[in-house]
């Protein structure tokens, strides 16, 4: 019966389900950081590459989905891989969000007087959110659904907009938080 169960397509909607369903509840938490944020003198920037973030995420999703019902992807060796690499995504995306807390956002945001974390996990990995939370879900998402041409095509799309961030984001370390936290010093 187990057996059964598992081969149905449904299973692997219904994980993707489940994973957009987790990925809405982050997004409330970042809703909330980001009302505060604002309302302490703290900006907001990338504003415009933030909203294309956003549509190559949805547009990753809606493909991944789109593909697993097509395909009536059952889960299998490889789709057990990407929920492996979803599972460990989500593991760092907690481990991200505590670490920031209430600075932790999806946008772009400074907060006032916003210090540089220097927890061994950021000297480590420069930007984990992005290498141990976003990289191992998409990837992770196209394994599971066997999404191999949303991979293909919006993958690379998805890494053009999200290199821009990290540019946007490295450009405002140095600009900004690292001198917030020379002068707190």
């Amino acid at each position: 019966m187990i057996n059964n169960i598992i081969k149905e397509k449904h299973v692997i909607l219904m994980i993707v389900g489940a994973v957009f369903v987790l990925r809405l509840a982050f997004l409330k938490i970042s809703k909330k950081n980001e009302a505060a944020i604002l309302a302490n003198g703290g900006v907001e920037y990338g504003v415009e590459n933030t909203k294309r973030l956003t549509i190559a995420h949805i547009m990753f999703y809606l493909g991944c989905f789109i593909e697993a019902y097509l395909r009536r992807t059952a889960l299998d060796s490889i789709s057990l891989l990407g929920l492996g690499l979803l599972f460990f995504a989500f593991i760092m995306l907690v481990v991200v969000v505590r670490l920031l807390s209430d600075i932790w956002t999806v946008k772009l945001m400074i907060a006032n007087n916003h210090q540089f974390n220097d927890h061994w996990l950021f000297r480590v990995v420069k930007h984990p959110n992005y290498f141990l939370n976003i990289a191992p879900e998409l990837i992770g998402l196209s394994l599971l659904c066997h999404a191999w041409y949303t991979l293909l095509f919006v993958g690379p799309l998805y890494a053009v907009i999200l290199g821009n961030r990290i540019k946007e984001e490295n450009h405002l370390i140095v600009s900004q938080i690292l001198p917030n936290s020379e002068k707190s010093r």
